[in-house]
This record gives structure tokens, C-alpha cells and sequence, in this order.
């Protein structure tokens, strides 16, 4: 190549967009506030065996383009060797050209690896996988090594009420430690009442992690907020919720008791009375949130596990999820309304999965704004299918348009792996360009102050005092 792929202004289109990114963007730390790290590798300072333990494992970003590519699930989730596995990866590589894929690839070999010389393919491939096996190996790339040197200043692992979060807590107890870890209260299987067994041996699960007896239904409130009174204790700041759709039927005390005896004593539950159990659910926990200053963040419209075949032999969470289609508008406005009838709102981020919803996010997110917090509710960063090039792009737009940019809390990895947090400089690079442009066309105005101000808020200082974690 007569030119790095991955260089030092990629993605930057223009000289304000270089200026704003090199000047001010790049250096500045990152809290990411809702990723799917594993707390005991952070705790325990992991070394990663090979590229594949890092990069590959867990990756259903990647697993479904190779199944889309042809690959046998063998090298895939099956019982090839790890380096046959980065290898049929690498020979698909070539062909995700235009996904973000290629774009996410490159920059993870040029940070941290250092490998800017050439493209990732076939071809490559065994001289690759020596080379970062060889970096692996030392220090530098321990998993708090790999975050420390993207200047990372919080990680929020995502975290069920049921975990003993042993490892947060012993990684607090560290004298000094590189950045602040905290967990995110994420208590989906909670609200499956309809599932019958699963949901009986979770809530087996909650009476054992809260030390309290649960057989009725305020027993099963109580041991939640016992919970969540742990979680802040060890710095949680925030609750997590992936939702098909924001469940806010109608429901009365008597109808929830019922329904949580029925499943309790493993009697099938109605579609409507599992919608009004959700709906309260979700109530309870955006109170819960609202006494101790958390955010409510939602996660919206993901259609799981569409797959039968491939659920029943994988699991979950293996790349067989899609964008649902499921009318957000009413019922989202119920739910907000609920809480906030009262005054009961907490801080509130909303991220849709399918972009037809960005502009019904960011409109509903004004709705119910009330001065108390800039930016109370958010319009999510994109996420998952469109934490993407153009997604960002459009997730920028929609929000100036029709909201207020400046007080964006920004990116987040929403991820399993250590390499991806070049997801953030993705963003900001995409941010700078976006803006720099805007200044080339006399659409914004070229005032440094101005600018340095609003990149610094967006990328930063935002999400700091929106979260507070140290608090």
C-alpha cells in the first residue's frame, strides 16, 4: 500500500475536522457507561492466550459475517483451534468491505498493536497472528493495560441483581487501581414472569444473593431494592434495560400478587397479565432509580434469539438477533409519563435499534425535559446495528435538528472485548468531521472557544456529570 488504510487523520475530511479532532478530541478520557466486559478479567488483570481469546470470542458482530461469508460454525463457535478460527476470520475479512467491520478491524491492529503496514486477509493472516501473539504475552496487554492506554477513566459492566459482584468489590479494595470500575444494575430476567422455570429459579437466585425470603410479591420488590441498595454501595449509577418495547399497561396490586403466585407454583401466564407484570416491573425501577439519582437507561425493539435451531444449540447473545417493528410512540410516552406524574422521572437514555425511531426518540426526549438536569433525557448514542459510520452520522443530525446537541452524553462500547474501545475514537473522529464540515461550509461558526467547548462536552464533561460515578 502506498498509504496506511489507518492513519492519522482518518476519517477527518477536512482541516477543521483534523484541528478539532488532533486538538481536542483525541486526548480526552473515556467513561464508558454501558459495556458488556467481564468484571473477574478486569479484577484479575487478564493475559490473553491469543488473538482469538481477545478478539474473536464472543464477537457476534463478527460470527454473523462469517456465517453470512460460508464459514462452517466448526471455526466459528465450534471446536476448531483458535488459530484455525483467526484464520477463516481473516479470510473473510476482505470481503466485509463497506461494513464497519472493516473499518473497527483496522483500527483495533493499529491500536494497540501497532500494525498500520497492512491489510488483515488470507494472506497476511499468519504473520498477524504471530506478531499480536507475541504483544499478547507481555504486560502492556493485560486487559487494564489495553484500557489504560485508551485513557479509559470508567468502565460500567453490565451486571444481573443476582451476581455477588465479588469482583468489583475486590478490585475496589485495590490501593490503585488504573480507573474507577463500577456495575450496572441490568435485572432483565426479573420481568419474564411468562417463562415459568427460568423465572422461578431467578427469583431462587435473588432470595439467595439478598439473604431475604421471597413468597409473595412485595417480598420480591423488597429483595430488588435490596439489591439495588448494594449496587450503590459498590458505585452503581445506573440500571439497564433491554426491552422488545417499553411495557407500560395498565396493572393493580392485586393482579401482580396473583401473577407472581401463579408463577411461583408453575401456572402459565397470560400474555396480558405478563405485559401489566413487565409494565410494573420497569415502574418500580425507574422509582428506585429516581430516589438514589440513577439513570434509567433503555434499551429498545431488539427481536432475540430469532433463530430456534441455533438458540436451542448455542445460547443466547450468538448473533441470531435482528431490528424489531414494534410502534414505540404511545407506549414509551406512558411509561415516561408514569414516572414523571409525580415528579418521579429519573435521568432517562433511550437507544432504538431500528433508525426509522431516531426522530421519535429525540422528540420524545424533549418531552420531558424540565430544567433539573441539562439533558435529563437523552437520545441514546447509537447502538448495536448502528453504531456505525452512517448511524452516528444520522444519530448527530436527528439530534441538532431536533434537540440540543451540546448536551449529548456521547459513545459507548456496548461491547465484550478489550480492543473495542476504539469505538470511541471512531465516534469522535466522526463527531470532528461532522462539525469541521459544518465550519468549511459557514454553517457553524469558526470560533475555537465555541467549538473546543462543545466537542469537550460531548466526548466528555457530559457524561461525567450525567452519571457522577464518583458520587
Amino acid at each position: 500500500m502506498s498509504k496506511a488504510f489507518i492513519h492519522e487523520n482518518f476519517l477527518l475530511q477536512n482541516e477543521s475536522a483534523k484541528r478539532l479532532y488532533h486538538d481536542v478530541a483525541a486526548g480526552l478520557p473515556i467513561i464508558d457507561y454501558h459495556n458488556h466486559l467481564p468484571p473477574n478479567e478486569i479484577a484479575e488483570d487478564r493475559s490473553f492466550e491469543n488473538l482469538t481469546r481477545i478478539w474473536l470470542a464472543g464477537d457476534h458482530y463478527k460470527w454473523r459475517a462469517m456465517r453470512t461469508c460460508g464459514v462452517d460454525e466448526k471455526f466459528i463457535t465450534g471446536d476448531a483451534s483458535d488459530k484455525e478460527k483467526f484464520l477463516a476470520w481473516a479470510a473473510v475479512v476482505p470481503k466485509t468491505v463497506k461494513n464497519p467491520l472493516y473499518h473497527w478491524v483496522h483500527m483495533e491492529l493499529s491500536d494497540p498493536f501497532g500494525i498500520t503496514d497492512r491489510l488483515l486477509n488470507g494472506e497476511t493472516a499468519e504473520k498477524i497472528w504471530d506478531e499480536c501473539n507475541e504483544m499478547l504475552q507481555t504486560p502492556d496487554f493485560s486487559a487494564r493495560n489495553i484500557l489504560r492506554r485508551r485513557n479509559v477513566k470508567v468502565v460500567a459492566t453490565t451486571d444481573s441483581p443476582v451476581d455477588s459482584l465479588e469482583h468489583h468489590k475486590a478490585y475496589q479494595q485495590e490501593s490503585d487501581t488504573p480507573f474507577l470500575m463500577v456495575p450496572t444494575f441490568r435485572p432483565d430476567a426479573g420481568m419474564h414472569v411468562e417463562t415459568g422455570e427460568p423465572f422461578k429459579q431467578w427469583v431462587l437466585q435473588l432470595e439467595k444473593a439478598s439473604g431475604m425470603s421471597i413468597t409473595e410479591y412485595h417480598h420480591f420488590l423488597d429483595a430488588l431494592r435490596n439489591r439495588h441498595d448494594y449496587f450503590h454501595e459498590l458505585g452503581c449509577r445506573a440500571s439497564d434495560h433491554g426491552i422488545a418495547e417499553p411495557f407500560s399497561d395498565p396493572f393493580t396490586d392485586q393482579q401482580l400478587k396473583k401473577t407472581f403466585r401463579d408463577a411461583m407454583s408453575g401456572k402459565s401466564i397470560s400474555q396480558e397479565d405478563a405485559r401489566s407484570f413487565k409494565s410494573a416491573f420497569l415502574y418500580h425501577c425507574g422509582l428506585m432509580n429516581h430516589e438514589k439519582g440513577w439513570v434509567f437507561q433503555l434499551h429498545i425493539g431488539a427481536l432475540r434469539n430469532n433463530s430456534s435451531r441455533m438458540m436451542a444449540k448455542l445460547g443466547p447473545d450468538s448473533g441470531f438477533d435482528s431490528m424489531g417493528g414494534v410502534e414505540l410512540g404511545r407506549s414509551l410516552a406512558r411509561l415516561l409519563d408514569r414516572l414523571d406524574s409525580d415528579n418521579r422521572l429519573p435521568k432517562t437514555v433511550l437507544y432504538n435499534i431500528n433508525p426509522r425511531d431516531n426522530e421519535l426518540l429525540v422528540t420524545m426526549a424533549g418531552n420531558f425535559q424540565d430544567g433539573s438536569v441539562p439533558g435529563k433525557v437523552q437520545h441514546g448514542p447509537p447502538w448495536w446495528f448502528l453504531d456505525q459510520k452512517d448511524g452516528i452520522e444520522k444519530q448527530i443530525e436527528s439530534l441538532s435538528n431536533m434537540g440540543i446537541l451540546s448536551e449529548f452524553i456521547g459513545m459507548t462500547t456496548d461491547s465484550r472485548s478489550f480492543l473495542s474501545f476504539s469505538r470511541h475514537e471512531y465516534f469522535r473522529r466522526i463527531l470532528c468531521n461532522i462539525i469541521g464540515q459544518d465550519v468549511e461550509n459557514g454553517l457553524v461558526p469558526n470560533d475555537e472557544g465555541l467549538l473546543t467547548s462543545l466537542i469537550k462536552k460531548i466526548c466528555f464533561k457530559n457524561v461525567e456529570g450525567y452519571f457522577r460515578y464518583s458520587s
